[in-house]
């Protein structure tokens, strides 16, 4: 679907089926019925369906109707924020509300590419553009807000406070947009469209794959996609909407109100060594005995890390000093095969090795290293159909899932 027809049409829906009749709708707009008409003809037709019953008495959403409203109602929600939010924070002769008709495709796309890369050059070969034109483009739109949304600085194009305000909601909006044909397919039987998953270390070594593969089974139209980071980071997009949920710890409830956490399994640290390693054969193993082992441990500032550290000092105990420090899986599987070295690590991170008979661990527990794994979200979001099949498939995995060699 194309970004430009939407947007350039969706409000004329809005009016039409809110109102029941283009001729309202055009009064409440004041454009021309000819206009109006011509709107909902051109998003019907982008969007293969009929949008509306037209009788005598008025136009009546069909079924696809409905569907495109709600998403178009948030889409224009958020613009309406977006502009509203610009407009408190500009000079005061600039405090006019801005009419989101001023939002186009090309404006938009400049402007949240520019935000996420801040090099107008990279934003111009991206969209296929001159450099000029998505200048012009940043330039109209600010014109249109009354605000400065970028300043030039050494490292590029930089948001000021508005421009911070407006592309968070340009990119919601543009989130709500995207599930429309997603949500049409759906009605039609088809479950489709992209799902993009914000993926911590303890959920995407088995629970994410497991549950993609079951999905893509079914629905073999879904196209999925992961981004990795630190929780902070994917909160940010979460919360911007650029991905749909996020799979791994949660964070504690008072962590943030917009986000609520569905819990799905306790994860417990484990203590892992190559099969085969010397400390498997000492018996009655306990935390003192492994001060002076060769450790692999994540940097001092990781949630698992500040965990594993409270674990010794709750015994008594100087936390061991590491010596590999890392947070990057493959190293730390390598070192853990290779020599004599020890983890403290979730075994879903290390379960296929574990199951597998290569790695092995230990029987000593690290006290009070619970952790919950399962899905955080935005609370006031509306998943597409992709991202809520394949939330439930993960909710079914978790489930069923045990512990190492189960």
């Amino acid at each position: 679907m194309s970004i430009l027809v939407s947007l350039r049409h969706l409000r004329a829906f809005i009016a039409v089926a809110e109102l029941g009749s283009v001729t309202k709708a055009a009064e409440a707009l004041y454009r021309a019925q000819s206009a109006v008409t011509r709107s909902v003809h051109e998003l019907e037709k982008a969007l293969g369906v009929d949008l509306f019953e037209r009788k005598a008495s008025g136009m009546l959403c069909t079924a696809f109707g409905n569907i495109v409203l709600f998403r178009a109602r948030r889409v224009m929600s958020e613009f309406t924020l977006g502009c509203d939010e610009v407009a408190h924070g500009a000079l005061p002769a600039a405090r006019a509300r801005v009419p989101i008709a001023l939002l186009h495709q090309r404006r938009l796309l400049s402007f949240v590419r520019l935000a996420d890369s801040g090099h107008m050059p990279t934003v111009a070969k991206d969209l296929g553009i001159s450099q000029p034109a998505v200048s012009s483009s940043i330039g109209d739109l600010e014109a249109a807000l009354g605000a400065s949304l970028f300043e030039r600085s050494s490292k590029g194009m930089m948001l000021t406070g508005a421009g911070e305000l407006l592309v968070f909601r340009v990119k919601r909006a543009l989130a709500e947009l995207r599930h429309i044909e997603a949500d049409l397919a759906a009605l039609s039987g088809s479950t489709e469209g992209r799902v993009v998953i914000g993926a911590l270390p303890l959920g995407r070594t088995a629970i994410l794959p497991h549950a993609i593969s079951e999905v893509l089974a079914r629905h073999p139209r879904l196209r999925f996609c992961t981004v990795e980071g630190p929780f902070d980071k994917l909160a940010a997009q979460l919360r911007a909407g650029d991905i749909d949920f996020v799979l791994g710890a949660l964070r504690p409830s008072d962590y943030a109100r917009d986000l609520a956490g569905e819990p799905l399994l306790s994860d417990q640290m484990a203590l892992v060594v190559r099969s085969g390693h010397p400390l498997t054969q000492r018996a009655g193993l306990a935390m003192a005995d492994l001060l002076d082992a060769q450790w692999v441990l994540s940097n001092p500032t990781t949630p698992a890390r500040r965990l594993f550290d409270q674990s010794f000092i709750s015994q008594g105990l100087t936390p061991p000093i590491e010596a590999v420090e890392t947070s990057d899986l493959a190293i730390v599987r390598g070192m853990l095969l290779h020599s004599d070295a020890i983890t403290a690590i979730s075994f879903q991170q290390l379960r296929y090795e574990i199951d597998a008979g290569l790695l092995t661990v230990l029987d000593v527990a690290l006290p009070a290293t619970e952790r919950v794994i399962g899905i955080t979200r935005r609370v006031d979001s509306h998943p597409s159909p992709g991202a809520l099949a394949l939330m439930e498939a993960i909710r079914c995995f978790a489930a069923s899932y045990g512990q190492p060699g189960a």
